[in-house]
């Protein structure tokens, strides 16, 4: 069965189930995974402020976590969880704890499982995410605005639909941008893996590469690019999930945050309170769930604001505009709904000349979770 197929039966199995209800007063335990350590200031940092702030808001929470757990290792920490912590609800929050979590709702058919960014799920098992494609394709339009040599660098973990999602929503930002510039891509295969993200970085320079994304769960990256920008080649970088300007305050132009606070909250009240199903979650700008900014003081670093000014962009919706304000009102459109803007909607085509979206059509939902091919101004192919 493909990936495809997969998702779709996944998705039409969802089921509501209320059986959970916790009387009134209640302690609920929940149990939180994290593929890396607390303090990576990247995912799983921000999947933690997320819990915090559920935390602080429902009294009758009590957590336990367990930090840099192996995927191939998750199993055995779902197992202590439940027995050894008596944990109600366990969080996996990382997409290759899937298969580990589903079998673990097998075992446990009276507690609850909620995988993060996976697609699979059972009757006491449902998945969630927050996505950030948009605040990438925002990022990439600064990117190409700002580029000087049109070669752009993505270094990135794993070779998953989340991954290429995001690389192609930051390739058509750039392209929306700038035409002429390229996406260059560096697998690290590991979420924290600091020295394989620097020397990706480095690499990546090396080839031409003066803008810098990624996916990755440390600052390396933009630790990279200020120390390029303070020794006279500057380097532009655009942070992930947490607020990293403060390691690139010359560097960093924008980024995107998750807010995982909303989500946490809104599934951990309704198992207290009876009303939980298995069905998938899935916020974005719409829901404040991303946001735009290297810090949550501001969307665009103020430093490069006049830059993006002196760069005209033609659409064909909003006609001529400086690229700061093409974000801006973009990211306006995407906190209304998909509806209003999204970044896939055709015509879209691979980088090997195939139409993968017509002209006029919008990427389902089930598109951009099973999406795994590269749009035409990215470089090379996928790794198999």
């Amino acid at each position: 069965m493909n990936f495809v197929k997969q998702i779709v039966i996944c998705i039409m199995s969802v089921m509501f189930f209320s059986g959970f209800a916790m009387a009134e007063g209640d302690k609920l335990k929940a149990g939180f995974i994290y593929v890396g350590p607390v303090g990576d200031y990247g995912w799983s940092h921000a999947h933690d402020q997320g819990k915090k702030f559920a935390e602080e808001k429902f009294p009758w929470l009590e957590t336990v976590i367990v930090e840099s757990v192996a995927e191939s290792d998750s199993s055995r920490i779902i197992d202590r969880l439940i027995q050894g912590q008596k944990c109600d609800v366990v969080f996996t929050t990382s997409f290759g704890y899937m298969e580990d979590t589903l079998k673990a709702a097998k075992r446990y058919p009276d507690k609850l499982f909620m995988h993060c960014s996976g697609f699979k799920n059972l009757k006491n098992m449902g998945t969630y995410f927050g996505d950030l494609y948009q605040m990438y394709y925002l990022n990439g339009i600064m990117a190409g605005a700002l580029t000087k040599t049109n070669k752009i660098g993505y270094v990135a973990a794993f070779p998953i639909p989340e991954l290429v999602r995001h690389i192609d929503a930051f390739a058509l930002g750039i392209k929306a941008a700038n035409p002429n510039a390229e996406v260059n891509v560096r697998w690290t295969y590991a979420w924290y893996g600091p020295d394989k993200a620097k020397e990706a970085a480095e690499a990546l320079i090396a080839e031409g590469c003066d803008a810098l994304a990624f996916t990755e769960d440390t600052p390396a990256v933009i630790e990279v690019g200020q120390d390029h920008t303070e020794k006279g080649k500057q380097i532009y970088t655009f942070s992930h999930y947490s607020p990293m300007q403060p390691y690139g305050k010359d560097s960093v132009v924008s980024g995107q945050l998750m807010d995982w606070g909303g989500i946490y909250a809104t599934i951990l009240e309704s198992i207290h309170n009876g009303t939980w199903s298995n069905e998938d979650i899935w916020w974005l700008a719409a829901e404040k769930a991303a946001l735009l900014g290297g810090s949550f003081d501001e969307p665009v670093n103020s430093k490069f604001v006049d830059d993006l000014k002196s760069v005209q962009i033609s659409t064909p919706d909003l006609g001529e505009l400086n690229a700061y304000d093409l974000v801006m009102k973009r990211y306006a459109q995407m906190q209304e709904g998909v509806d209003v803007f999204d970044p896939f909607v055709g015509p879209i085509k691979d980088n090997t000349g195939n139409i993968q979206i017509k002209e006029g059509e919008r990427a389902s939902k089930q598109d951009l979770l099973s999406i795994m091919y590269y749009v035409d101004n990215v470089k090379g192919s996928i790794p198999q």
